[in-house]
């Protein structure tokens, strides 16, 4: 018979994670939603082994996609995990213009701390590494996809953004991969 484990906080946030995306799938992709939460925190732990920071980053999508609230991330995991989910948080409400959205994200991301910085970098990679593959098979079609009203060169100026806002984390092979896949994809400015 197995013996009970020691419940980590990354392993109940991983369950945590599960259940709140149980049945969704990522947009266009046909897989469970998941498996980019699941990405994002691999990223994370290419830079840190913090648990705080890989359980937040395996939890990112959970206030702003589900019904779940940034008080049960905090009763459940604690003040930091909430903080750093929080962080990741789109600021504004998606009833506002992208541009809007994507200027409040880039400038919290900007002014955000290290470690939200870390956590957001495997998100924005994770969707990122998506993107690039998805427009190598599909090409400028691929955009259409997207409520960016400009298509490839809003996300572009987006992606951009996000390389200058986290441009402090260069000392990783993840900002570095980010950086290089944003000229990749969108070309230099």
């Amino acid at each position: 018979m197995k013996e009970t484990c020691n419940t980590t906080l990354f392993d109940r946030a991983a369950q945590f994670a599960i259940e709140a995306h149980c049945g969704t799938e990522r947009r266009g992709k046909g897989f469970p939603y998941i498996i980019h939460p699941m990405e994002a925190a691999v990223i994370v732990a290419t830079v840190t082994n913090d648990p705080e920071m890989l359980a937040a980053a395996i939890l990112h999508d959970t206030v702003e996609d589900t019904d779940t609230t940034i008080e049960q991330i905090e009763q459940l995991f604690g003040p930091r995990v909430a903080r750093l989910v929080n962080n990741e948080t789109s600021a504004l409400p998606k009833s506002y213009p992208w541009h809007m959205r994507r200027q409040a994200q880039i400038d919290q991301l900007r002014q955000a701390d290290r470690d939200s910085k870390i956590v957001a970098l495997g998100d924005k990679l994770s969707n990122l590494r998506a993107i690039a593959s998805d427009y190598r098979l599909e090409g400028d079609t691929l955009w259409s996809r997207f409520k960016a009203p400009g298509g490839k060169k809003d996300i572009g100026w987006y992606y951009r953004g996000l390389v200058a806002a986290m441009a402090e984390l260069a000392d990783t092979a993840a900002y570095r991969e980010f950086a290089d896949l944003t000229e990749d994809t969108f070309g230099a400015e």
